[in-house]
């Protein structure tokens, strides 16, 4: 699948991302850590596409990595938690 195929979806999808980061913000400010990480997952997720769509790789790979970080925290909450 080639980046630039959902290319129309960008705004809606930075739109997305914005309401995704305020539930992220407001789980931070609750102590939600679970709905903080489950949320900041799909925004990273879409930063890194719109990264991936204007070929910008400082900010690709650091959503990258905080993706990666979201990752290991939820796996780690299942495995303490289940």
């Amino acid at each position: 699948m080639e980046p630039t195929r959902f290319a129309a979806y960008e705004r809606r999808l930075k739109n997305i991302a914005v309401l995704l980061g305020l539930g992220s913000a407001i789980c931070v400010v609750q102590d939600w850590q679970l709905g903080a990480m489950a949320l900041s997952l799909p925004f990273c997720m879409i930063w890194t596409y719109c990264a991936w769509l204007h070929r910008e790789p400082q900010l690709k790979w650091l959503n990258v990595l905080f993706a990666a970080l979201y990752v290991y925290g939820l796996a780690r909450y299942a495995v303490v938690m289940g």
